[in-house]
């Protein structure tokens, strides 16, 4: 039986575009649901999308990415108003697609970088 090598870990870009997109998702789904993803939800939807990938992180890792993604995107809906939460949900989920390009959208990725960098994720 030939040994199965694990699958390649993240590094900080990939936590940083993970922080990004569960926090687009998590704003999505309040915009639309009325409802706040739970950190379980995050965690099990970073793991579901590093998979497809075939990349790895710890479950401690993940729930991290996940209640920081929680936490920035409810900063955002408490600072915007309704129209411009709607609007910066909007054009987060649009920047998932690496083709669209958005001004807002790179200020939301270096405010991730830095709310990474400020509690202790590094490369």
């Amino acid at each position: 039986m030939i040994p199965q090598t694990p699958p390649p870990r993240i590094d900080f870009n990939t936590r940083k575009a993970l922080m990004f997109a569960l926090t687009a998702e998590r704003l999505s789904a309040y915009y639309e649901h009325g409802k706040w993803m739970t950190d379980a939800q995050g965690a099990t939807l970073a793991g579901m999308w590093l998979s497809r990938s075939k990349r790895q992180v710890a479950l401690s890792e993940r729930r991290l990415l996940s209640e920081l993604s929680d936490q920035f995107a409810r900063q955002l809906a408490e600072q915007l108003s309704r129209e411009a939460g709607l609007y910066a949900s909007h054009e987060m989920m649009e920047a998932l697609d690496p083709n669209y390009q958005s001004a807002f959208a790179h200020d939301m990725l270096d405010e991730c970088e830095r709310l990474l960098r400020e509690n202790g994720v590094t490369e």
